[in-house]
Formats: C-alpha cells, sequence, structure tokens
C-alpha cells in the first residue's frame, strides 16, 4: 500500500519533521510519500494561509493521483483544502483533524484540542462543528506559539503546550488531548506519559484511518458533493 502525506504549508522544515513523524507511525507494510506545497505560506495559521495554501497542495494530490497513490492525508491540523482534495481524487483523503477529533472520541469521552495560535480557534471550531463532534469536545485552546517555533521545538513552545494541556485536563474536564498542530507529533508520546491520558496526534491517526479505507477497497465518491470539477475555459 502507497500512502500520499502533503504538508499544506511551504517550509522544507515542517516537511522534514512530517516525514519523520509519517515514517515513525505508518501501519506494518505501508510505503509513505511525503510532499511539501512549495509556494505556499510557510505556515498556515488561519483562513488567509489556509486559502493561500490551496492551490498548491491541489497540485501535489493531483500529480499523486497520477502516480496511483492508495490515499493521501492532509498534514495539516486545520484540515485545509480537504473538500476541494476529495473532489480532485479518487483514493481516499484524509484531514489530521477530523482523523485525530475521531479517533479520540474512541478512547474517551471528552477531549480537547490545544494548538498553536488563537487565529487557529474559530477554524477548528467550525470543523468540529461540521463533523459533528463539537458536543464530545470539551474546550479548545491555544499556546499562543507561533507553528514554526512549534516545529522547532523551542523551550518556551514545550512550556506553553505543557500548560495549555495541563489546563484542558484540570479545568475543561478533558479526559484525553487532541495536539492540534502537524509540528506537535514527536511530543504525543512524552505528554501521554507525563499527564497519563491519551494524547492523539493528527499524522499517526491519519494514515491509519487513510490505510484502513484503502485497505477496505473504499474510493471517493464522485457523486454529489465530492464530484470532479467541470473544468471551464477561461474567458
Amino acid at each position: 500500500m502507497h500512502l500520499h502525506v502533503v504538508n499544506p504549508n511551504a517550509s522544507a522544515e515542517m516537511t522534514a519533521g512530517i516525514a519523520r513523524a509519517a515514517e515513525a507511525a505508518a501501519p506494518a507494510g505501508v510505503t509513505v510519500t511525503v510532499t511539501g506545497a512549495a509556494g505556499g505560506p510557510l505556515s498556515i495559521e488561519g483562513p488567509v494561509d489556509g486559502a493561500m495554501a490551496v492551490p498548491w497542495m491541489l497540485q501535489r494530490i493531483e500529480e499523486a493521483e497520477a502516480q496511483g497513490v492508495d490515499a493521501h492525508v492532509i498534514a495539516c491540523f486545520d484540515d485545509t483544502g480537504l473538500d476541494a482534495a476529495r473532489c480532485v481524487a479518487r483514493a481516499p483523503v484524509v484531514g489530521i483533524g477530523e482523523a485525530a477529533a475521531h479517533c479520540a472520541t474512541l478512547v474517551a469521552d471528552r477531549f480537547a484540542v490545544v494548538t498553536s495560535v488563537p487565529e487557529a480557534l474559530p477554524v477548528l471550531r467550525g470543523n468540529l462543528a461540521r463533523y459533528g463532534l463539537a458536543a464530545r469536545c470539551a474546550g479548545l485552546r491555544a499556546a499562543g506559539v507561533p507553528v514554526l517555533d512549534i516545529d522547532a521545538g523551542t523551550p518556551e513552545a514545550l512550556a506553553a503546550i505543557r500548560r495549555e494541556t495541563a489546563a484542558a485536563l484540570d479545568d475543561d474536564g478533558a479526559d484525553a488531548i487532541v495536539l492540534g498542530c502537524a509540528g506537535m507529533a514527536s511530543l504525543a508520546a512524552s505528554l501521554s506519559e507525563e499527564f497519563g491520558c491519551p494524547v492523539i496526534e493528527g499524522i499517526a491517526a491519519g494514515l491509519s484511518l487513510a490505510a484502513a479505507l484503502a485497505g477496505a477497497g473504499l474510493r471517493t465518491s464522485k457523486r454529489g458533493g465530492y464530484a470532479f470539477p467541470r473544468k471551464t475555459a477561461a474567458s
């Protein structure tokens, strides 16, 4: 099985980190190809960054489709361009935000999301409502740390993530934590051990669900909302 993981931002460092996390999390027998959306924003920290990233990301999706991959994983917790990607792909497309939230509901009654910056919160809140998971979310917390600082693993970033994790568990009543940034993937195991609860990171969750969908022979429906787009000539 061949899975494609795309980083919608243009940070080569983040793409390399996502590749390390994907290789570590890939199910047995799965080959993973990781691409980056060169030309888009260096990080995605709100609606404008997300909109700017989509055209570049869709190119990577279409290129991987032409190579015959079995499924795609969008490695941005905002699930950037998820609907558009499903429109251009026959293979299943999984966003790490949706995947992580669904996985959290299978191991805990209520989960909280700890993400990067406050600008991301409206996007994540809207996504959870659309996925039907808002009632299972005890809270959305922003560490107030830029995405690239999280990816760099600065001590300040780690301290802020730990602080918000503790608050989500103690103050919001969460039973599990979902890490709301692809750059946080390497922190899941240590945070789970420290706080004694499930800590779900989206790359592992996304790869697991993508592999399950592909293994079941499922494809993206081309009826209705995910039909291939009509190509119209420029006037």
